[in-house]
């Protein structure tokens, strides 16, 4: 099977959907804690990965947001972007959007500035190095208040010019994207695209929501769209981009087994579906891979790994 693996490595792809905090692999984690002087709950890379057995989209949340708490210096979220940016090289990226969650460190006494520079400095090298071209987006999280997310969005407007979008993630269910519709206006008087997560654990009307009242330009999962044949023919008509995640559906328990994945079911019904890793440290598998357990479990063609990378770049804020 190397031959498949090579053809896939082979297709220029973009990544539409990763967070930068879930690239954190165990290892940098371990070298984190130590540089910074952090205790965290493990005492080895092993136990970190036992412990990366999820039954839900909380139980991840709870071990992502205990992970972040190593990354304080720019130099850590330097490395942090660095390392994610090596390996899609690796993957055949020649383009990524990174998701960030600046609350997830301000609410930790980390200043906005010394996240934003620390990702955008590795950005600019890869760019020159790697040459990988990158837009990041801002994520508001969900489970915290409209106040919260104002005050992120005021924080991030001397930054403007770093931040291609805003986007809305953390946990989905009981936090419609209707709750946030006052924010991503004021985003988008500010300038800035707007996608959001949705029809993931949520239900479909979280992605009408997102549609009707966020403006979104992309739905970030979306798979339960097919629950809603009008919410199909809309998306496709309109050629809205869903960003999927297999990998990351899989091991958040939201399908049982891959095989029973509806990419490809999406895929011929002419929806705008792309692969990505989402918290690839966490869900087993950076964009190559997912892209391999689809072929072989959902038994895609060669023509189907082309499209998917080819809605990948045209989906892209290029």
């Amino acid at each position: 099977m190397e031959d498949i693996r090579e053809f896939i490595k082979s297709l220029p792809k973009a990544e539409l959907h990763l967070h930068i905090e879930g690239s954190l692999e165990p290892e940098l984690m371990m070298k984190l804690a130590k540089r910074n002087n952090v205790e965290i709950p493990f005492d080895s890379v092993e136990e970190i990965k036992a412990a990366y057995n999820f039954s839900n989209l909380q139980s991840f949340l709870d071990i992502y947001y205990q992970g972040a708490a190593v990354l304080i210096q720019e130099e850590d979220f330097f490395d942090l972007t660095w390392e994610y940016l090596l390996r899609a090289k690796d993957d055949g990226i020649v383009h990524t959007e990174i998701f960030f969650d600046p609350q997830t460190h301000t609410d930790r006494g980390i200043s906005f500035e010394t996240v934003i520079n620390g990702i955008s400095k590795a950005l600019t090298k890869a760019k020159k190095e790697l040459n990988i071209t990158s837009h990041l987006i801002m994520c508001f999280l969900r489970h915290l208040s409209e106040d919260e997310a104002f005050k992120t969005l005021e924080m991030s407007l001397p930054y403007k010019h770093l931040i291609k979008a805003v986007g809305l993630d953390s946990s989905e269910v009981g936090h419609p994207p209707s709750k946030f519709e006052r924010v991503f206006k004021a985003a988008i008087e500010h300038g800035f695209l707007t996608v959001a997560h949705a029809g993931e654990e949520g239900p479909t009307e979280y992605i009408w929501e997102a549609i009707n009242l966020l403006d979104v330009k992309r739905i970030d999962h979306g798979v339960r769209c097919t629950e809603d044949e009008k919410l199909v023919s809309y998306l496709v008509e309109k050629k809205i981009p869903l960003t999927v995640c297999p990998l990351s559906n899989l091991k958040l328990c939201v399908v049982d087994h891959l095989k029973d994945h509806n990419l490809k079911e999406m895929l011929d019904m002419g929806l705008h579906v792309m692969v990505n890793s989402d918290d690839p440290a966490y869900f087993g598998g950076y964009l190559g891979e997912n892209f391999y357990q689809c072929y072989k479990e959902l038994s895609l063609s060669k023509e189907d790994l082309i499209k998917l990378c080819e809605n990948s770049i045209s989906a892209s804020f290029l």
